[in-house]
């Protein structure tokens, strides 16, 4: 479980983890899978703008009442979904992820190969996870 221990007041469930087949057919686009968790990188053309989009994600993850791992570096911000009650991803995950998409989509990403949100339509080097 990602090296992290198991507690038991956490009501362990792993019936609601999904299998590997199951992660690669229903994650949505721009993200990866391994490990049992789901992984997208998204690049801003400034550190303010990351940390802006981080904090929106927050506040879906609080509406939806599951949280992804959010890490800011400079002008990329790492999400990370995984479900340790079932230790790996469940539906609760793909579900998250869809709305960070949406999220993304909203902001008005230019292209879709591309994670760069700098507003200017132009793909500074932003890779698709």
């Amino acid at each position: 479980m990602f090296g992290m221990a198991y507690d038991p007041r956490m009501a362990f469930d792993p019936e609601r983890k999904m299998t590997d087949g199951d992660v690669q057919d229903l994650k949505p686009d721009g993200w990866w899978g391994g490990e049992g968790t789901l992984f997208r990188d998204v690049e801003f053309d400034s550190y303010q703008a990351g940390v802006d989009f981080a904090v929106q994600v927050a506040a879906l993850a609080e509406a939806q009442n599951h949280h992804p791992d959010i890490t800011i570096h400079y002008r990329r911000v790492k999400l990370s979904y995984f479900t340790h009650d079932a230790g790996g991803v469940t539906m609760a995950d793909i579900e998250g992820a869809r709305a960070v998409n949406g999220l993304v989509e909203a902001l008005g990403q230019a292209d879709q190969n591309s994670d760069d949100l700098s507003g200017t339509g132009e793909n500074k080097g932003a890779t698709a996870g």
